[in-house]
């Protein structure tokens, strides 16, 4: 018998595998869910720019009064039973995937301050032993200035953050992650 070690540290695109199709969450929305609709396109890119057709993002949200979808956020806030603030999606062969969801509320720090809107986001992906966390917000939101998550980021860094207006069609936003190189979008350790 060969005992031979398998490297520990390459993770296969296995998320492809038991996480989506079925699994998928892409639309976020009913007819009946509050706020403003908005599409969100989502795409990844390498260090060396090239698109990764094999990730897989799970985003996280309030709705559009501010509030999660959890047991454990029971402030005086309507929840809205047609918005439940989670999706999950593999990225296509362009390294793509677009979620159907709403603009989200603002939601307090830990110190009570309102932070500005803002999608949380797990990377998934061939090569990495656990997700990557990151944030979307939206660019051109005066509550970004604000943000107490946002502020922790260094000035020339936060633009990774930030989601850019389809100027051609009102509702559509675009957010491009970087896994790594010189456009590396911010992750956070959480």
């Amino acid at each position: 018998m060969d005992m031979t070690p398998t490297p520990s540290q390459t993770v296969g695109p296995f998320f492809h595998l038991g996480c989506t199709g079925s699994a998928s969450l892409g639309c976020l929305v009913t007819a009946a869910t509050q706020g403003q609709r908005i599409r969100l396109t989502c795409r990844v890119f390498d260090g060396e720019g090239a698109a990764v057709p094999d990730a897989m993002l799970e985003i996280w949200q309030a709705n559009a009064a501010g509030r999660y979808d959890h047991p454990e956020d029971t402030r005086a806030l309507p929840l809205d039973p047609s918005f439940h603030g989670f999706g999950r999606l593999a990225t296509d062969s362009s390294g793509t995937c677009e979620f159907e969801t709403i603009h989200p509320g603002r939601v307090p720090a830990n110190d009570g301050t309102l932070q500005a809107p803002h999608i949380n986001v797990s990377v998934f992906a061939r090569g990495l032993l656990k997700a990557l966390a990151t944030r979307i917000y939206f660019a051109g939101d005066p509550a970004n200035a604000a943000d107490p998550v946002l502020q922790l980021v260094p000035e020339e860094r936060r633009n990774t953050l930030l989601a850019q207006a389809d100027s051609a069609q009102a509702g559509n936003w675009r957010f491009d992650i970087h896994l790594c190189g010189g456009n590396e979008t911010v992750f956070f350790d959480v």
